[in-house]
């Protein structure tokens, strides 16, 4: 016999305990503890790529359109000025057949 359960209810086994909410940390240490030590020396360094999308999103990948949108850009003829790290250079290069680089 199959036993129906109630919507809502849960057995024994199902019950999950509460977790103490986590200590809320600021912008900047979050940024410290996710940041590569090569963005760091890149962000003190104040070096700048300008980037322009020139060719449209459509009949592209979900991913290059994602990588598009990570980098800033918005539309045709949008230019957008990035700190120059490693990160940036190689979302650059996925979506370079859609862009115009300046250093």
């Amino acid at each position: 016999m199959a036993e129906k359960r109630m919507a809502g209810k849960k057995t024994a086994g199902e019950e999950t305990a509460r977790k103490a909410p986590a200590a809320k940390t600021t912008d900047t240490e979050v940024d410290s503890l996710f940041r590569k030590p090569a963005d760091k020396e890149a962000a003190k360094s104040g070096k700048k790529v300008r980037v322009t999308l020139v060719r449209g999103l459509i009949g592209t990948r979900e991913s290059h359109r994602a990588t598009v949108r990570g980098l800033g850009l918005r539309r045709i003829n949008h230019t957008v000025e990035l700190e120059d790290t490693p990160s940036v250079r190689g979302m650059i290069n996925k979506v370079s057949y859609l862009l115009k680089c300046e250093a």
